[in-house]
């Protein structure tokens, strides 16, 4: 019995671990909040909504190298604790890992996942996403924002891959997309505080399980899952 007690005591403190290394990333996306909100607009003396071409390049330049350089913090921290090499193991995974292949029932969930994602962008922006934002936002502001897009589901995919791996630690199941939970919660609610929208809170919750899923069915090819994730959230 005792040696029960420690296994699961030890399986507790290994996913609560892994949970704060999720929730570490989160304060990382949480970065945005206090640079865009509170620091720039005293630098700038006006809203990150009135910023010009310059101001707003700025913005995503600091915010994609914060972003950056405090994602890699979390992921050598936690191979340093827990010995999970995320940025090592990458460069043993294929987009199609032929040893654990996706299989068919699996890509027809992805691609549904893919067209129910691409269709809701399609209606919230009264057209195409892409098109929209590159004629309001010129060919220069475009490209930045784009790379700001491609870091900021970079965190979104690590949230996943730790939220994922606690919750399999407290509850023994694989089952169930537990990191498309835990992104529901933090960026969703990282939506609603930016947005001031409890609509565009839940509707970022949405995806993000859709996308904690979409990292399941691909059997957590990271390669993978991140170009589903990009092709959900950016296009």
């Amino acid at each position: 019995m005792e040696n029960t007690n420690i296994k699961k005591t030890n399986r507790f403190m290994e996913g609560f671990r892994f949970l704060i290394y999720g929730l570490e990333v989160f304060g990382v996306i949480g970065f945005e909040l206090l640079w865009g909100f509170v620091v720039e607009p005293r630098i700038y003396q006006r809203e990150v909504n009135d910023f010009n071409t310059w101001q707003m390049i700025a913005h995503w330049v600091v915010t994609c190298t914060a972003w950056g350089l405090g994602a890699l913090l979390v992921v050598k921290e936690c191979k340093k604790k827990s010995g999970l090499d995320i940025i090592g193991n990458l460069k043993n995974v294929s987009f199609f890992n032929k040893e654990n292949p996706v299989r068919a029932w699996q890509w027809i969930l992805i691609v549904i996942g893919t067209v129910i994602c691409l269709v809701s962008t399609w209606i919230d922006w009264n057209g195409s996403k892409v098109l929209a934002e590159f004629h309001s936002r010129g060919a220069l502001l475009f490209v930045f924002q784009y790379i700001y897009y491609l870091f900021e589901v970079m965190l979104v995919l690590l949230i996943i891959i730790f939220g994922q791996m606690a919750f399999e630690k407290w509850f023994n199941n694989n089952r169930i997309p537990f990191g498309g939970i835990l992104v529901a919660l933090t960026w969703g609610l990282g939506h609603w505080l930016s947005k001031g929208s409890l609509g565009a809170g839940l509707y970022t919750a949405f995806g993000g399980f859709v996308f904690g899923s979409a990292y399941l069915l691909t059997n957590r090819n990271v390669k993978l899952s991140y170009i589903l994730l990009c092709i959900m959230f950016i296009l």
